[in-house]
């Protein structure tokens, strides 16, 4: 018997006219691969996305508590105890215990006053742990009524109750099981993420151009001028995109339901205990097919569904198939087959050659919108290819 301990899903997406994601000056990112410059998608922001989509496939539809990404948490704990019915000084003492008890960073220099409520970097909190802390921050309240000793009690709880803390089910948010969060908090737990992403590229050399446009002043227009009210450019790119992510089934169940890794798929871990993590992995194949990421959507719809999408499952280590396009892909060639169909070949020659060197360790389905022949692999709509991975989840075997 077969173990879903990976799950790998590959991907195909085409956005053509589109700056689905910039650097810092504007301009698409890059990669450079093989023998070609490419255009690439970066994993935060395709984790962005499929983080905040708002279908019936959305993180959220899953009912468990999300997470909240932001320099000033601080501040938002503060106006909910202060909303609890404790007094704006007090609130303001017992966020400031808070932070230099070393809830969002390690306790060190003192800080007080509004810089308390504000972190140098975005700080991802569990709405659970927010719930916790506001509501022990408003019952010490109610018995220590003066900063000085507001302050020193709350410092004994997050010392004190630190492993409760931890131990919240669900506690640090959904975004935190899946995609883990690194902290240098002396309170919040670190966690591991249980799904890898890869940066999407395209399958070929970069292809850009730069839009020129102008902005029309409707009322300088009516006055008989020109009527231009700016003159811009910005850069546009159109790709087929391989995309990469990896699910590691046994610390995404660790993550969701408090158990070992060791003991996802033992005996004596009754299947339900899956449950939630085979529902994770519908919603994300769901997500990663059908969510698009992109800048400027209002001027270039940058929507698309994945063309093509191979998902394996099985207790090897993964491994990409980005090696079938480390050679960058010709544009034009004396061949009736499109550049997805090509890539597609492709693909399933990779596939191939891995297969005649490892074996066949992996359980396949395939969803393809064109003809394909992946080696030992089914091919499945996108409805029945999420439900597969989701019930190999369950049950624990592929």
């Amino acid at each position: 018997m077969t173990q879903p301990r990976f799950i790998q899903i590959h991907t195909l997406h085409t956005y053509p006219a589109a700056l689905i994601n910039r650097d810092d000056a504007g301009l698409a990112k890059r990669l450079p691969l093989g023998n070609a410059v490419r255009t690439r998608i970066s994993s935060q922001c395709l984790k962005r996305h499929w983080r905040i989509a708002q279908d019936r496939f959305a993180l959220s539809e899953l009912s468990v508590p999300m997470a909240v990404r932001s320099r000033v948490t601080l501040e938002l704990i503060y106006k909910r105890i202060v909303e609890g019915g404790v007094a704006e000084v007090l609130a303001q003492a017992a966020v400031e215990a808070l932070r230099n008890g070393g809830l969002v960073d390690k306790a060190g220099k003192e800080i007080k006053g509004a810089d308390a409520l504000k972190t140098g970097q975005a700080v991802l909190m569990g709405k659970s742990e927010i719930d916790y802390l506001v509501s022990r921050c408003i019952d010490l309240a109610q018995t220590n009524t003066t900063e000085a000793t507001l302050k020193s009690a709350v410092l004994k709880m997050l010392k004190d109750e630190k492993k409760h803390l931890e131990a919240l089910k669900h506690g640090c948010g959904l975004e935190s099981s899946l995609f883990g969060r690194m902290v240098t908090s002396d309170v919040l737990a670190s966690r591991d993420a249980a799904i890898y992403v890869a940066h999407a590229f395209t399958v070929h050399a970069a292809q850009v151009e730069n839009d020129y446009f102008t902005v029309v002043d409707d009322l300088l227009q009516e006055a008989g001028e020109l009527g231009s009210a700016g003159i811009f450019d910005t850069e546009l790119t159109s790709g087929l995109y391989y995309g990469y992510v990896v699910i590691d089934v046994r610390q995404l169940v660790e993550n969701l339901e408090g158990i070992e890794a060791k003991d996802c798929f033992a005996e004596s871990t009754p299947p339900d205990k899956r449950t939630l993590a085979g529902r994770v992995v519908e919603h994300l194949l769901h997500l990663i097919a059908t969510v698009s990421p992109g800048a400027k959507r209002g001027s270039t719809a940058p929507f698309d569904w994945a063309k093509f999408m191979l998902v394996e499952a099985s207790d090897w280590q993964p491994r990409s198939l980005a090696g079938a396009f480390h050679d960058a892909l010709p544009l034009s060639v004396k061949d009736d087959r499109s550049i997805r169909e090509r890539a597609v070949v492709c693909l399933s020659n990779e596939l191939t050659k891995m297969d005649a060197a490892y074996g066949s360790p992996s359980t396949r389905r395939v969803m393809s919108l064109d003809a394909v022949d992946i080696p030992h692999a089914e091919r499945l709509n996108l409805n029945d290819l999420a439900q597969w991975a989701a019930q190999s989840v369950m049950q624990g075997t592929c």
